[in-house]
């Protein structure tokens, strides 16, 4: 099937009549993306935003996915606003536990718990979701607590706890633009992204050795999602979300795209639509980084 959709683009390509406009280079990652999910079982949302020019790519872009715990990424960015604002404090005691404490486990090592404590503090999840909405981000919301979220009958379509790609782009854009939390509290936020050690077979996967992710995974049973950061050699920072549903290769999609989307946004047009996609075998985490597992334990 891979041979015969490579044949297909090539074929396509060849038969433009001259003069025909050259596909951009946007839209040759769209092409490759394309043809990668469509030679693999399950369903897949992705989007990538190009905070430097404002350009983005998606596939499904618009279609909503549960966003287990990368939504873990706007319960810290609502905290870290209240400290902005003076209303909270990292030293605050939470649970015996600092704030920045629980933060740093929450987001690094997807720890459920700290998270419940945290939107407890805040006054539970209609405190993210309303900041959300202050900053006019739609397409994404926050109904229930982790505990809530797992304790439920799983139903992977429930558009509870869901975002689209292209609305995940919107929260890491609000983020990363530094309108919404001041520069101390986003250098916080990326640090802690960046050493997040769940799921390292994801968006970090295939990725050149040195390349600089700061990145949040999401994990349900039958659902694998990774959003973030990508910073190319030339200092670009791009802003990926991926989210995919049913399958068997959900890592390796994910790993294989994000490789094509930092070589793409990198590179000059190839007129090479496919890209092999990694056997799960060949999206094995390294050691020193947490298992992918379940959203019971949370990752």
């Amino acid at each position: 099937m891979r041979f015969l959709v490579l044949l297909t683009s090539l074929a396509a390509l060849l038969a433009q009549p001259a003069g025909a406009e050259v596909p951009s280079k946007l839209q040759l990652i769209e092409q490759r993306l394309a043809a990668m999910v469509s030679e693999n079982p399950g369903e897949y949302g992705i989007a990538a935003l190009d905070l430097e020019t404002g350009k983005t790519i998606g596939f499904n872009g618009n279609r909503p996915f549960p966003m287990a715990s990368t939504m873990k990424v706007a319960v810290a960015a609502t905290y870290l606003a209240e400290v902005d604002a003076g209303r909270r404090s990292l030293d605050d005691r939470i649970g015996n536990v600092t704030a920045g404490s629980l933060m740093d486990v929450m987001i690094t090592r997807s720890d459920n718990r700290a998270t419940d404590l945290l939107l407890a503090a805040l006054g539970g999840p209609s405190a993210v979701d309303q900041w959300l909405r202050g900053h006019k981000l739609t397409g994404m919301r926050v109904d229930r607590t982790i505990a809530q979220l797992l304790s439920a009958r799983r139903d992977l379509r429930d558009i509870r706890d869901s975002s689209t790609p292209s609305a995940m782009l919107g929260l890491l854009r609000v983020i990363d633009s530094g309108n919404a939390l001041k520069p101390e509290s986003r250098s916080l936020l990326l640090d802690m992204m960046y050493r997040c050690r769940t799921g390292s077979n994801r968006i970090r996967g295939i990725l050149p050795p040195g390349a600089r992710v700061e990145n949040k995974t999401g994990t349900l049973n039958g659902y694998t999602g990774d959003v973030g950061f990508l910073t190319l050699p030339s200092g670009r920072r791009i802003a990926v979300a991926f989210f995919a549903r049913g399958g068997e290769n959900r890592s390796g999609v994910i790993a294989t795209a994000a490789r094509a989307i930092y070589d793409g946004f990198g590179a000059e047009p190839r007129a090479d639509p496919a890209t092999r996609v990694l056997s799960p075998q060949q999206t094995i985490a390294s050691p020193a980084a947490a298992p992918e597992r379940a959203h019971s334990g949370g990752s």
